[in-house]
C-alpha cells in the first residue's frame, strides 16, 4: 500500500522547538512507517499560495491579519485535500499579556482555523483555551504534544548531590521571564551556585544589564547541541509568562533534572507530569523557588520512557491521518471545557 504523502508548512525558520519538531516529524522512522512526512518553506508575508500535491497538508504557519490571504488562498486551492492547523503559539495567557483587542483578536482565529478541517493543540491547557473561546468544534480539535529525540537526553547520568548549575534555556525574550529569574537568582546568597543562559535573543543587552556583572551567570548563546547543554546543568528553570507547550521541560525530565515552571499554559501539562510550578510569580516567589532548588528540597520527575513517546507520537498522527482517509471524526484527546 502506497504512504500518504503529507507536507508539512513552516514560514519561521527561526531555529528553535518547532524547527526541531520538524526534523524529528521527517526523520523519525515511526512517523514514516505509515507516511511520508516532507517540510515546504512559505515566504512569510505572502498573499497567495501555490497549489500542493500531497494527500493531507499540516500547516505550522503563523496565523495574523496579515497571513490570512494566504490562509483563504491555501482552503481555495486544496479544496478536496484535508487541511490540518498546529498552533504553536497562541495561549491564554498571550492572549491575556499581549492582546489589547481581545474580541477583535479570537475573531481573526476562528476566520483563521476556519480555513482547516482540523486543529491540533500542543497541550491539553492550550485545547482547553480554544475550546472555551469556540475557536474550534471539540470533533475537530486533537492534542498531539510535541516530542524530539528523548533517547540523547535518556542516557545523560542524573545530577548527583543538591543542584549547583541551574539552566535556563531559550529565546531571550520577554515571554521567557528570565528578566525576572536573573532578580531572583541574585537574591540568593550562594557563591557556588550557577545560572546559566542557552540562547539568543532581543532581550540579552537588558539581561546582561540586570545580571550587573554577577560572576554566577553566565550567558552561553546558541548551543548547537541542547544534549550538551542540559548534560552542563543540574536543573531547569522556566518562568515563562506564556507558553504553548515547553520542549525544554521534556527534555529536562528526559535528563533526569528537576524542572521549576510557572504554572501557566502548557506547564501545566509539564506540572501534571512532574515538573515543579512556583505559584508565586513574583521576584521573591521565585527566589524562594530556586533556594529550594539548591537546597535538594525540589526532586526530579520520573524520566519518560524515551522510546515510548516515539511510537504514542507517531500513533496519534497515524490515528488522525486514518481519520481523514475513513471520512470519520478523530478526536485524539478530548479538551474538556
Amino acid at each position: 500500500m502506497k504512504r500518504p504523502q503529507i507536507i508539512h508548512l513552516v514560514d519561521d525558520t527561526t531555529a528553535g522547538g518547532v524547527m526541531r519538531l520538524l526534523e524529528y516529524i521527517c526523520t523519525d522512522p515511526d512517523m514514516g512507517r505509515n507516511a511520508h512526512h516532507s517540510l515546504r518553506v512559505v515566504r512569510k508575508g505572502a498573499l497567495s499560495m501555490r497549489r500542493i500535491k500531497a494527500d493531507v497538508i499540516v500547516s505550522h504557519l503563523s496565523v495574523s491579519w496579515r497571513t490570512l490571504p494566504a490562509l483563504i488562498s491555501l482552503r481555495a486551492l486544496h479544496a478536496d485535500t484535508p487541511l490540518v492547523h498546529v498552533e504553536h503559539s497562541y495561549t491564554q495567557s498571550f492572549t491575556a499579556l499581549n492582546v489589547a483587542k481581545k474580541d477583535r483578536f479570537l475573531t481573526l482565529l476562528r476566520i483563521g482555523y476556519a480555513m482547516f478541517d482540523h486543529l491540533v493543540a500542543v497541550s491539553q491547557a492550550q485545547a482547553r483555551w480554544m475550546f472555551r473561546h469556540r475557536l474550534a468544534d471539540l470533533g475537530a480539535l486533537s492534542v498531539i504534544s510535541p516530542t524530539v529525540p528523548l533517547a540523547s537526553f535518556a542516557a545523560l547520568p542524573a545530577p548527583k548531590g543538591p543542584p549547583r548549575t541551574i539552566g535556563a534555556m531559550g529565546r531571550l525574550d520577554r515571554q521567557k521571564g528570565f528578566d525576572l529569574l536573573i532578580p531572583a537568582f541574585r537574591q540568593i546568597a550562594a557563591p557556588d551556585a550557577r545560572l546559566i543562559f542557552y540562547g539568543e535573543g532581543p532581550e540579552r543587552a537588558r539581561l546582561t544589564a540586570l545580571a550587573e556583572g554577577d560572576p554566577r551567570i553566565v550567558f552561553a548563546g546558541h548551543s548547537d547541541s541542547p544534549e550538551a547543554a542540559m548534560q552542563s546543568v543540574d536543573a531547569i528553570a522556566m518562568p515563562s509568562r506564556w507558553e504553548a507547550y515547553g520542549l525544554v521541560a521534556l527534555e529536562a525530565r528526559a535528563a533526569g533534572r528537576p524542572v521549576l515552571v510557572s504554572g501557566i499554559d502548557g506547564l501545566k501539562d509539564q506540572i501534571a507530569d512532574g515538573a515543579t510550578p512556583v505559584r508565586n510569580y513574583t521576584v521573591e516567589g521565585w527566589s524562594a523557588a530556586l533556594q529550594s532548588l539548591l537546597n535538594g528540597d525540589i526532586p526530579a520527575a520520573p524520566r519518560p520512557d524515551a522510546a515510548l513517546q516515539s511510537v504514542e507520537f507517531a500513533r496519534q498522527w497515524d490515528q488522525l491521518f486514518r481519520g481523514f482517509q475513513q471520512q470519520t471524526p478523530v478526536v485524539l484527546s478530548a479538551a474538556k471545557a
